[in-house]
């Protein structure tokens, strides 16, 4: 809108002024619906960030909710230069004696000196062209086709080329200014099955030593990975596999072999990973508390100002925390040792908070492990207090009925009607701003107009005296 002057009379009114204030006064009830607004964009902004706590805490739960969640096995082994060990769920707590014999080993040959060439690039084809072929194992025979100027770098591109298990290399075994290049193959997999054959050699390289100067070099033998499992007195487990990798051999247990024993042995050991159960466990209390310390926080109430805090009479947030403690504090039915976290360690403080005594847990899973188990994951029918948590959590944010769903919901609505409200009402100030200052112009231009007619009356009278 035009900015409209006053030029003020001359008793000194500003009728300016008098303006910014009637529009100062008729501006309250939007202030106070701009603040009613914050208000409620505070409350969305930390009931959501409740949901995304209440979610972390039914993660934590969910961690706990299966039996499998407690059948968690720790693995070690006595010389981790032997190997190394893991262990899945699917593993039994036992101690294994492991001999390394052999380990498994990709088959490497080179070509012999004798048919050496002094630069990667030489003609090693004598005739109009030359083939090669080579297997792996027992796969099938590829065969490439060198020209009649194929060299030694052709033929190592055209094998790698051909992707059949086989890499190819060049091996100067020269010196830098004397050099000696020679073939190398190498498997692309380990174990015995994966050996090597050159089938046909046309090149000068003969590396089926029809010349009797030719032939290979074997760098590495294909071997396949041998351990025994057991005392080496009685009699051990013989195991052979074509890599280092053994993961068939103890259910649940994967071993990674990098060094051969000897006679000698190392152990494995497997148990239950008892703490790794504690940590979540451990991990259901905090993200309780985070979700429990949020809240109390916004509802606070100060009795100086008489100001409540974001949560302060807000019922959707003492539900989440009433339906969370129901489902924390609830009884397991049918559960023979546990049938509370009360019993486990777990204690409410007065904010409602919760405490873990560490060593009444730990003893409650050195002692009672399954109890422990049986206290928070399902068991055949019988639900367990992780699965009480989740159907908990699951119901505050139901899309139908949940508290959360519906509050945040209603929020959103609520925000977007006074923000349309206070649109209609600064648009409805507006035109009442301009139209004040419309009036008190024309006021002023009146006025002025009318001390100027009272100045010249006061002349002429002043004149006729």
């Amino acid at each position: 809108m035009a900015s409209i002057s006053f030029g003020g009379l001359g008793n000194g009114t500003d009728f300016g002024q008098v303006v910014d204030q009637l529009v100062k006064i008729a501006q309250l009830p939007v202030d106070r619906l701009t603040k009613k607004k914050s208000g409620l964009n505070t409350k969305f902004t930390d009931l959501t960030t409740v949901s995304t706590k209440v979610a972390a805490f039914q993660s934590a739960a969910q961690a706990l909710r299966l039996s499998t969640s407690f059948d968690k096995t720790t693995a070690s082994v006595s010389d981790t230069t032997v190997l190394s060990v893991s262990a899945s769920s699917s593993a039994a707590a036992g101690t294994y004696s492991v001999r390394v014999l052999q380990l498994a080993q990709s088959h490497q040959v080179v070509s012999k000196t004798a048919k050496a060439v002094s630069s990667a690039t030489e003609d090693i084809v004598s005739g109009g062209s030359a083939t090669f072929t080579f297997r792996v194992g027992s796969g099938a025979n590829q065969t490439v086709t060198l020209e009649s100027t194929g060299s030694l770098t052709d033929l190592r591109d055209q094998i790698n080329n051909v992707g059949a298990g086989v890499t190819a290399s060049l091996i100067n075994t020269g010196t830098e200014a004397a050099p000696a290049y020679r073939l190398a193959l190498t498997a692309n997999n380990t174990g015995s099955a994966n050996a090597i054959t050159i089938v046909a050699d046309g090149t000068d390289l003969d590396l089926l030593n029809g010349s009797g100067s030719g032939g290979l070099d074997t760098l590495a033998a294909a071997q396949n990975a041998q351990i025994q499992l057991g005392d080496q007195a009685l009699n051990p487990l013989s195991i052979e596999r074509s890599s280092n990798t053994v993961s068939d051999a103890i259910t649940g247990v994967t071993l990674t072999l990098t060094k051969t024993t000897g006679t000698g042995t190392v152990q494995v050991s497997l148990s239950q990973d008892v703490n790794a159960v504690k940590t979540n466990i451990q991990a259901l209390a905090t993200a309780y508390n985070e979700v429990v310390k949020f809240i109390n926080e916004r509802t606070t109430y100060d009795a100086t100002t008489k100001q409540g805090g974001v949560f302060f009479n807000e019922s959707s947030a003492r539900t989440v925390l009433s339906q969370l403690r129901t489902a924390l504090s609830s009884s397991v039915s049918g559960a023979t040792v546990y049938s509370g976290v009360g019993q486990i360690g777990f204690t409410t403080g007065r904010d409602g908070t919760i405490t873990v005594d560490d060593g009444q847990l730990t003893t409650a899973l050195s002692t009672n492990y399954n109890g422990v188990k049986a206290l928070f994951s399902n068991q055949g029918s019988v639900t367990g207090l992780a699965q009480s948590i989740v159907s908990a959590v699951d119901a505050l944010n139901d899309v139908s009925g949940g508290v959360l769903t519906l509050r945040k919901s209603g929020l959103t609505s609520e925000i977007a009607r006074i923000g349309n409200d206070i649109a209609r009402q600064e648009d409805s100030l507006s035109r009442y701003e301009e139209r004040l200052r419309r009036q008190f112009a024309s006021l002023d231009g009146l006025l002025r107009q009318l001390q100027g007619q009272s100045s010249f009356l006061q002349s002429q009278s002043s004149s006729t005296q």
